[in-house]
């Protein structure tokens, strides 16, 4: 059994976690570019000198921020798997698409409830650093593999199209954590959170098209 944290280490936790959160608001609310440091100290309730002590720059931070975004995906993607994996068991396997479905939901839900950190710009100097930051990347690598699997499941399955790539089908899927049509339709504030996730997950896997009803076969 481990050593008790000290009330030193639990009184720095506590300060972490404050400022990963306060980042964590801040980026899905007004994105990379436009969160200062002086705004995460005062989210945080922290004087600017104490959080330097924890973070470096601007950049650790936001990267503290998205590694916990990460985690908590692959805690509700294992989650979900295990449930999946119980059905099974049971004799009521879900289909690969369902447990799909389910990830693009909760990645929207998550951006209407104010806790999704907006992913960064692809040639931002924030991106350039979580390409080097090794606890981002094995993360992001670990989602990916995990979603992987459902993905070519759906697609071996005949439940989505085989002649798309796999990568196209697993960035569609990490867009809807910063999809900018759910968020102005949440601005309009004409739909309910319930409409908006249900109608974007819709166009997502069915497209805006019409669906033909299908012919009856004999």
């Amino acid at each position: 059994m481990g050593a008790r944290p000290s009330i030193r280490d639990q009184m720095q936790r506590v300060r972490q976690d404050a400022i990963v959160g306060a980042v964590n608001r801040l980026l899905a609310a007004k994105g990379y570019d436009a969160m200062t440091v002086d705004e995460v100290a005062a989210e945080a309730g922290l004087a600017k000198a104490s959080l330097y002590k924890l973070f470096t720059s601007k950049e650790e931070l936001a990267a503290a921020a998205m590694v916990g975004a990460l985690d908590r995906a692959l805690a509700w993607v294992d989650e979900l798997r295990g449930r999946a994996e119980q059905a099974a068991e049971g004799g009521q396997p879900v289909p690969a698409l369902e447990q799909l479905k389910a990830v693009a939901r909760w990645a929207m839900e998550t951006q209407l409830g104010g806790e999704m950190p907006s992913l960064p710009a692809h040639n931002s100097s924030l991106s350039a650093s979580l390409q080097s930051n090794d606890a981002y990347m094995d993360r992001l690598i670990a989602l990916s593999n995990r979603l992987s699997i459902w993905i070519t499941e759906a697609q071996t399955g005949g439940q989505l199209n085989a002649a798309l790539p796999p990568e196209l089908v697993l960035y569609t899927l990490f867009a809807r954590a910063c999809d900018p049509v759910v968020a102005m339709l949440k601005a309009s504030g004409q739909y309910t959170d319930e409409q908006i996730v249900a109608w974007v997950t819709s166009t997502t896997f069915d497209g805006l098209a019409t669906r033909q009803p299908q012919p009856a076969t004999s």
